[in-house]
C-alpha cells in the first residue's frame, strides 16, 4: 500500500534521483537496492512513493508492507504482506506465486526449521514475481521486522543481479538489532544505495509551507513551522491543522493569527489533533483499531467493538476520506505509523492494556486466529484471566509451532500464574519446552522438561515430556545425558505405546558406542514392533531409518537400501513427516554411492528435491550431499555451486544451515579439499581454518569430518610436510561404530605411508580397506580400492589395471585419474615405459578437465625421476577464464534457461537443483561473462544460438 505524496516534492532532489535512477534501472531489468534511512516522518516512504509515481510503468508488480512492534514477532508476515500477488493477472507465473503463498498462509510457520521452509517459500514466489513482470518491493520500518522477514529481505538483496527487482527497505537510526545491523553492512559492502534523510534546510520548509498555503510564509509561520526541526511530516500536519481551523491568513505572504502561535510541539499532540476532522465515534473507532497494530482486518475490529463489520464500515470510510487510513477490503493500514502511534500513545498506559486484553478476550471467543489472540495477549503484558489459559491449553500448539518466541513469552508468563497441580499445568509446560526447541534455547528447553518430569505423574506427558527432553540435549550436544534421560523414561509403568516407540528410536540413534552396531540394531527393532503396535508411521520409519545405519556401519549397503525403501514407503508424501522424509532421501543417495550405482544416485538425490520442491521445503539436506556426490563424479565446478560462494552472507539466524555442525564440517572439507587439489591455496586454507575451529563433539560429527581431515593432510603435503600430512591421514583409521567409509582415504594413506618409508602403517591401511571390501555383502568401491592399496604396496600392475578399468566403467569418475597415476608410477617401476606415459597422459588430462592442478603436477613429479614426461599430444590448451567459453556445460546450460526466460525457481525445477544452487550458477555465469544483470546473459545466449 503506497502512502500519499505531499503536495510538493521540495528539498531531496538528490535523494530522488537516486530513486528515480533505480526505478530507470528497473525498466531496463536491472535490479538495484536501496535502503532508506531517517527519523519518523522525515519522508522515507514519501521519497519512494515519489520516485514510483513519477517513473514508474504500467504492469510492474509493487509490493509495500511495512512493520511494527506488534508484528515484529509472527515470523514472515511483513514479507507475506508485502508479497501479494494480484489474482487478476494472466501471468502462469503470477498465478503459481498465488498458490505459494495460499499454502504459505495454510501451513505452519515458526522460527526453527517451518520458518526456513517458509523463507524458501517466500524467495520462490519472489523469484515468480521478478520472471512475470519488473517487481518493486518495499518494506518500511526495517528495524522491527521478525527475524526471518529480515531474512527473506537480504537474501533478495543478495540476489539482487538476479532479479527484475527494485527492493526497497527503510529503517530508523540507530539502535539496531544486531541482524538489522549486519543487513545494512552487507547492502553497504555490496554496493546498494544507502540514503541518508537529514531534516530539511529551512529553506526547503518554506517551500514546502508555501507549496500547501499557496504564498511564502510569513515570520509568524515561519517560526511556528521551525517548531518541526526540519521534519517533513511534522510541518504538513502543523500547517493541515491551521488551515483546519482557518488560522492562516494570506495576502502576499501567510500568516498565523496571533492567537495561534504557539501551538504544541509535540508531534503526537498535532497528529492527535487531525482526529478533529472526524466524528466523535469514529475517532474512537480509531483508537481502537490503533490496538491492532499498523495494519488491521477489519473483522477483527468489529469482534473488539462488540459490532457487525456493516456497523463499522462508515466510519472507516470517514477515516478513509480524512487521510487517517487506506486500503480497502477486509484490511487496513494506518497512513503513517506515527498516525498509529500518536492514537495509540493517547490512551493512559493502564486503560491501553486493559483493552489489549479485553481484545484479546473477544477474539478468542470469536475463533480468531492464534496469531491475532496471541498478539493481543502479549501487549496486555499481564497473565490474562482463566480464560486464557483455557484459550492456550487449546492453542498453545498452534502457537508454538507458527510463532514460538511469542508463545515462549505468553506461556512463561502463564506458567507462573498456574500451580504445578493444576490441570492445565502439564500441557502448558509441553507447549513450552516445544516453543522453546523451535528457537534453539535448549539450555532453558532442557531446564524446564527437567523440572517438568519432578511434577508429573501422568504417563502420557512423562513420555512425551521426556522424548522432549532428549531432543533438547542431542540439540544441545549432550548426548550421553540424552541416552540417560531416555533410560530412565523406558522402563516406567503404563509408559503409551507410541512413546516407547519414539524413544527407542531415539535411543538407537544415539546408542553406538561403546556397545556396538549390534546392539543398535536390536534396539531398532524392539523400537519398530512397538511402533507398528502404535500404529505410529514416524516412529516406524524412524526405526528402519535407525536399521539402514546400523546395516551402513557393517557395510551391508544392499540391505541398508531394503530398510531405507521401507521407511520411504511407509511416509509416503505425508507433509506432517516431510523432515523425516528428507533424511530418508538423503540417505538413499548415500546408499547407492556405496553401491556403486551412481546413476541412480543422481536419480534419488532428483527425487529428494523434488519432493522438497513440491512440498514447499527448504532444500537445505541436500546441498552437502549434493556436494559430496557430486565430488565424488568429478564434477567439481557443480559441487562448489551447491555448496555457495559466499556462506557468509546467509542470515545465519535463521537460514544458514551452516548452524548444523555436520553439514559445516562437509562444506568446509569439501570446499577445502577441491580448492586444494586446484592449487587455490588461499581459498583451501581459509576454509580449512574455519572448519578446523569447529569442535567435534559426538559421533555424527566424526563422521562427518573425514573430508576437512584429507584437506589438511593434502595441504601439509603440499608444504612437504610428508610424514605429518600421513599422519593426520591416519587418524581416519580407528573406526568403531562410525558409518563414514574409510576406503574412500586408504589408497592415499597407503601413498604416503609409502613416501614416508613407513611400510607398515602403508600395509596397515591397505589391510583395513580389504576388511571393508570383505565386510560388504555386494563388492563396490571397497572393493576397487583394495586393489589399488595393494598394487602399490606390491607394486602390483595388474590390480592397479583392474582399479582402473572399474572406474572407467562404473564410477566414481574422480578415482579414475588417481588410478590411473598410480597405475603409471608402477608400470614405470616395471620399465613399462610406453605403457605407462600413456597411463601418465590420460590421468593429467583427466586432471586438467577437474582443474586439478596440484594432482597434475604431482603426477608429473611421480614420474619424472624415472625419465618419463608427458608427450606433446598429451598436452591441453589451458582453459579459459572469461568469457563464454569459461562456463562449464552446466553453466550454459543454465545461461540457455535464463535466454529462455525462465525464473530461477523454474531452472531449479527442470534441473533438478536447489534455487539456492542455480543462484550461485547465473552469480558465476555474471563474473565470467563480466555482465551486470541477467539481460546481460540473455543477450549473449542469444547471439550465440544457445537452446536448453
Amino acid at each position: 500500500m503506497w502512502p500519499s505524496r505531499p503536495a510538493r516534492w521540495v528539498g531531496r532532489e538528490h535523494e530522488l534521483a537516486v530513486l528515480r535512477a533505480a526505478v530507470e534501472a528497473l525498466g531496463s531489468g536491472e535490479g538495484t537496492v536501496v535502503w532508506i534511512e531517517g527519523e519518523p516522518g522525515i519522508g522515507k516512504s514519501s521519497l519512494a512513493a515519489e520516485a514510483l509515481a513519477a517513473a514508474g510503468q504500467p504492469g510492474w508488480d509493487v509490493g509495500w508492507a511495512g512493520a511494527d512492534q506488534l508484528s515484529g514477532r509472527l515470523p514472515l508476515r511483513v514479507m507475506q504482506d508485502c508479497l501479494q500477488v494480484r489474482p487478476s493477472s494472466p501471468d502462469p507465473r503470477r498465478a503459481r506465486a498465488a498458490g505459494l503463498l495460499r499454502g504459505l498462509r495454510l501451513g505452519p510457520l515458526a522460527d526453527g526449521d517451518e520458518s526456513v521452509n517458509g523463507i524458501e517459500v517466500m524467495l520462490t514466489l519472489a523469484d515468480e514475481l521478478c520472471a512475470a513482470a519488473p517487481t518493486v518491493l518495499v518494506v518500511d520500518d526495517l528495524q522491527w521486522a521478525d527475524e526471518a522477514s529480515l531474512a527473506v529481505w537480504h537474501q533478495l538483496a543478495l540476489s539482487i543481479r538476479q532479479l527484475r527487482l527494485l527492493l526497497i527497505g527503510t529503517c530508523r537510526p540507530t539502535p539496531h538489532r544486531p541482524e538489522v545491523q549486519q543487513v545494512r553492512a552487507s547492502v553497504q559492502r555490496r554496493g546498494g544505495q544507502v540514503v541518508m534523510l537529514g531534516p530539511l534546510a529551512e529553506t526547503d520548509v518554506a517551500a514546502l509551507v508555501a507549496a500547501m498555503v499557496g504564498a511564502p510564509p510569513a515570520d509568524g509561520l515561519r517560526q511556528l513551522t521551525a517548531q518541526a526541526a526540519g521534519n517533513p511530516l511534522y510541518v504538513r500536519e502543523l500547517v493541515d491543522a491551521l488551515l483546519r481551523e482557518q488560522a492562516v491568513q494570506i495576502s502576499t505572504v501567510a500568516g498565523v493569527a496571533a492567537s495561534r502561535e504557539h501551538l504544541p510541539v509535540s508531534l503526537a499532540a498535532v497528529l492527535e489533533d487531525r482526529l478533529s476532522s472526524v466524528s466523535a465515534e469514529t475517532a474512537q473507532l480509531l483508537r481502537t483499531a490503533a490496538l491492532l497494530g499498523g495494519r488491521f482486518a477489519v473483522s477483527d475490529l468489529a469482534v473488539v467493538l462488540h459490532r457487525t463489520v456493516a456497523e463499522v464500515a462508515a466510519g472507516l470510510q470517514e477515516a478513509v476520506a480524512a487521510g487517517l487510513v487506506d486500503g480497502s477490503g477486509a484490511e487496513l493500514a494506518f497512513r503513517h505509523p506515527l498516525i498509529r502511534q500518536a492514537l495509540y500513545e493517547s490512551m493512559p498506559d493502564a486503560l491501553r492494556t486493559a483493552l489489549h486484553a479485553e481484545a484479546a478476550r473477544e477474539l478468542a471467543a470469536a475463533g480468531a486466529d492464534a496469531l491475532s489472540v496471541g498478539q493481543q495477549l502479549s501487549a496486555a503484558r499481564t497473565p490474562g484471566a482463566g480464560w486464557a489459559r483455557g484459550w492456550l491449553v487449546q492453542d498453545g500448539l498452534a502457537l508454538a509451532t507458527r510463532a514460538p518466541r511469542l508463545a515462549v513469552e505468553l506461556l512463561r508468563r502463564e506458567l507462573e500464574e498456574t500451580p504445578d497441580d493444576d490441570e492445565p499445568w502439564d500441557a502448558l509446560i509441553m507447549y513450552l519446552v516445544r516453543a522453546l526447541l523451535a528457537v534453539g534455547a535448549y539450555g532453558e528447553a532442557t531446564s524446564q522438561a527437567s523440572r517438568a518430569l519432578t511434577v508429573m505423574t501422568e504417563p502420557v506427558p512423562r513420555g512425551e515430556t521426556s522424548w522432549l527432553l532428549a531432543h533438547a540435549q542431542v540439540s544441545a550436544g549432550h548426548n550421553n545425558d540424552a541416552i540417560s534421560v531416555v533410560r530412565r523414561a523406558l522402563p516406567a509403568a503404563g509408559l503409551p505405546r507410541v512413546w516407547q516407540a519414539r524413544l527407542l528410536a531415539l535411543l538407537a540413534m544415539l546408542e553406538r558406542e561403546p556397545t556396538g552396531i549390534d546392539y543398535t540394531a536390536s534396539i531398532a527393532r524392539q523400537a519398530l514392533t512397538a511402533a507398528e503396535q502404535a500404529s505410529d508411521p514416524f516412529a516406524m520409519a524412524q526405526a528402519l531409518i535407525d536399521l539402514w545405519l546400523a546395516q551402513s556401519v557393517r557395510r551391508d549397503h544392499a540391505s541398508a537400501l531394503e530398510h531405507i525403501d521401507q521407511a520411504l514407503n511407509i511416509l509416503g508424501d505425508d507433509p506432517v513427516h516431510a523432515d523425516l522424509r528428507s533424511v530418508a532421501l538423503d540417505s538413499r543417495t548415500f546408499t547407492l554411492q556405496n553401491l556403486d550405482e551412481w546413476p541412480r544416485a543422481e536419480l534419488a538425490l532428483r527425487q529428494a528435491r523434488e519432493f522438497a520442491g513440491r512440498t514447499g521445503r527448504a532444500d537445505r539436506a541436500t546441498w552437502a550431499t549434493a556436494a559430496v556426490l557430486r565430488y565424488w563424479l568429478g564434477q567439481w565446478d557443480d559441487a562448489l555451486a551447491e555448496l555457495g560462494s559466499e556462506p557468509s552472507d546467509a542470515l545465519g539466524l535463521v537460514y544458514s544451515f551452516l548452524r548444523e555442525r555436520w553439514s559445516a564440517l562437509l562444506v568446509h572439507g569439501v570446499s577445502a579439499l577441491i580448492a586444494g587439489r586446484r592449487e587455490q591455496r588461499t581459498t583451501a586454507r581459509q576454509h580449512l581454518r574455519e572448519g578446523l575451529a569447529l569442535p567435534i563433539e559426538n559421533l555424527t560429527d566424526r563422521e562427518n569430518q573425514d573430508f576437512l581431515v584429507a584437506a589438511h593432510a593434502l595441504s601439509l603435503e603440499q608444504s612437504g610436510e610428508i610424514r605429518q600430512a600421513m599422519l593426520r591421514l591416519a587418524e581416519i583409521l580407528p573406526r568403531g561404530a562410525e558409518m563414514t567409509l574409510t576406503h574412500q582415504w586408504l589408497p592415499d594413506l597407503v601413498r604416503l605411508a609409502l613416501a614416508a618409508g613407513d611400510r607398515q602403517l602403508a600395509r596397515a591401511a591397505a589391510n583395513a580397506c580389504a576388511e571393508e571390501a570383505t565386510a560388504e555383502t555386494r563388492p563396490a568401491r571397497a572393493a576397487a580400492a583394495t586393489l589399488r592399496c595393494y598394487g602399490l604396496l606390491e607394486t602390483d600392475p595388474d590390480r592397479l589395471a583392474q582399479a582402473v578399468e572399474h572406474y572407467r566403467t562404473v564410477g566414481p569418475a574422480a578415482e579414475l585419474p588417481v588410478a590411473l597415476e598410480d597405475l603409471a608410477v608402477v608400470l614405470a617401476e616395471r620399465g613399462h615405459e610406453d605403457s605407462a606415459r600413456a597411463a601418465l597422459n590420460e590421468a593429467v588430462g583427466l586432471y586438467e578437465d577437474m582443474q586439478a592442478r596440484w594432482d597434475a603436477r604431482r603426477a608429473e613429479g611421480r614420474l619424472r625421476p624415472h625419465g618419463i614426461k608427458r608427450g606433446v599430444r598429451g598436452r591441453r590448451p589451458p582453459r579459459a577464464t572469461s568469457g563464454w567459453e569459461a562456463l562449464t556445460p552446466t553453466e550454459v546450460k543454465v545461461a540457455a534457461l535464463v535466454a529462455r526466460g525462465d525464473s530461477t525457481s523454474d531452472i531449479a525445477r527442470s534441473m533438478f537443483l536447489s534455487r539456492r544452487t542455480v543462484q550461485t550458477y547465473i552469480s558465476h555465469i555474471l563474473v565470467k561473462l563480466e555482465a551486470k544483470t541477467r539481460v546481460d546473459i540473455v543477450r549473449e545466449a542469444l547471439s550465440r544460438d544457445v537452446s536448453p
